[in-house]
């Protein structure tokens, strides 16, 4: 059976279902297929199911700190089984959500797994995809254009391959029945930190292995400094600079180990299982890109500013094709391939204006350029930071630690990031992305009166600290 329509979408995740709707709203017939669930990534395997555990794990760690409240807990306990059927529902809700987002916007959706075919009987060019139905049956859908969004999936490093038993990647540890004793994690960046957090929290002994001299790399030095300083404070064991020896790695009845050389010293570690956060790999094989002019550059799927490929009515967006692995990115990207196969007007925004979180216990938060990045540019900068521990809102929810820091141009008074770690800094990101949006000035954002007392007033304060103008401190 061939089906025509207007847009098709490969990929279900969260780029390309937010695609789909946006298509449908513009008026074009649309169908999406996926071969798993509807979601993607994002919502079964990563952002919501790990928040999910997050969540429980800053509850958890509430309960044992409750005494610092003027609250006396005895007997509080543990259940994991538990903490998983709540992840499950959540996720479960959301899954049902978006299957009703599909039927609300009349979007056809194929389940089976899809391939782009070249030119044939179907269509003078390539770009139809051919769909092997869950039943086995075969389908043809032949759209005027094709959004790829197959996402990605964990690396792997080679030599530990996960097994599901002692070596996992974050798809296995999701679905994890109990917790390990311990728990050594390669890899010191996002993932790698929140995993440390949630486990540490859980009381799991958690050690982090990070290639890179310092953890979260690709953020701002100063975040870097803080969240290994909160880690380790909280007991959790950070090696950087270091590299496991893939080739040492054993297992037995009590666990694993390996050994880690750091400079000229090699130490053996030992836990109950080892965790690859080493980052994700585009989903680019068998999906039929050989039958086009698609060109794979570094594993990604080469695309231009308006996330058109090779071949101009095959768009690519999310995770495939590199950038900012977000799904919030991957959404953007979406809306904007959506705009401009429809020939509209479409305002799209450089990654690095794109916010970035980190969901540890404090969180971290940055948009923009970090100060070495800024400078490594060009720009004479000039710096604001304020704490936490001056904020009266932070010290009522029984957090001293974190900061907000600002950069700015010396010259233009650009805001060119900002950075934070801190009690839901994930929340107020977006303030400080509006303003970068809006080109504001640190001193036009310190002038807006934020709200007291709110963990709000340390953006203003940060920014009035570019100019030796902070009032807390």
């Amino acid at each position: 059976m061939t089906i025509h329509c207007d847009v098709a979408i490969l990929g279900g995740g969260t780029g390309g279902y937010v695609a789909a709707i946006r298509a449908a709203q513009l008026g074009k017939e649309v169908v999406i297929i996926e071969k798993d669930k509807l979601g993607g990534t994002c919502l079964h395997r990563g952002c919501i199911p790990s928040k999910a555990l997050l969540r429980s794990a800053e509850v958890y760690a509430t309960i044992k700190e409750s005494a610092q409240y003027g609250i006396e807990t005895s007997g509080a306990q543990l259940v994991f089984p538990k903490v998983q059927e709540r992840k499950e529902a959540v996720v479960e809700q959301l899954h049902q959500g978006v299957q009703f987002l599909m039927r609300k916007n009349k979007i056809t959706v194929l389940s089976g797994k899809g391939r782009v075919i070249g030119p044939s009987i179907f269509s003078p060019k390539s770009g139809a995809v051919a769909v092997e139905l869950e039943d086995g049956e075969m389908e043809t859908v032949v759209p005027a254009h094709l959004i790829i969004a197959t996402g990605s999936r964990p690396r792997v490093l080679p030599g530990l391959e996960p097994d599901g038993e002692f070596i996992l990647s974050s798809d296995e540890a999701l679905t994890m029945e109990k917790l390990p004793a311990s728990l050594i994690i390669v890899g010191g960046g996002v993932i790698g930190v929140e995993w440390a957090s949630m486990l540490n929290d859980f009381g799991v002994e958690v050690t982090v292995v990070e290639a890179a001299n310092r953890l979260i790399p690709t953020e701002d030095e100063d975040v870097s400094r803080e969240m290994q300083r909160l880690l380790a404070k909280r007991g959790v064991k950070v090696l950087t600079g270091a590299q496991v020896l893939a080739e040492t790695y054993g297992k037995d009845e009590e666990g694993v180990q390996i050994d880690v050389q750091k400079g000229d010293e090699t130490e053996t570690l030992s836990a109950s299982k080892l965790l690859i956060s080493v980052g994700r790999q585009a989903n680019v094989e068998n999906i039929g890109l050989e039958n086009t002019d698609i060109r794979v550059e570094r594993g990604f799927i080469s695309v231009n500013e308006y996330l058109q490929t090779n071949e101009p009515h095959i768009y690519a967006i999310g995770d495939c094709i590199g950038g900012l692995q977000l799904a919030h990115a991957a959404s953007h990207e979406g809306l904007q391939a959506v705009h401009h196969l429809a020939g509209e007007e479409f305002h799209s925004v450089p990654n690095y204006m794109i916010p970035r979180c980190i969901y540890t216990r404090p969180e971290a938060a940055s948009v923009g350029l970090t100060e070495q990045e800024a400078r490594e540019r060009g720009h004479q900068v000039k710096t604001g930071k304020f704490p936490f521990q001056a904020i009266g809102k932070s010290l009522v929810y029984g957090s001293r630690d974190g900061f907000v820091k600002v950069v700015a141009d010396q010259e233009t008074n650009d805001i060119l990031g900002v950075h934070m770690v801190g009690t839901h800094v994930t929340d107020l990101i977006s303030e400080a992305a509006l303003a970068q949006l809006l080109d504001a000035t640190p001193w036009e954002v310190g002038q807006l009166i934020h709200p007291h007392p709110t963990l709000s007033e340390i953006l203003g304060e940060a920014m009035l600290a570019v100019d030796g103008q902070a009032i807390g401190i």
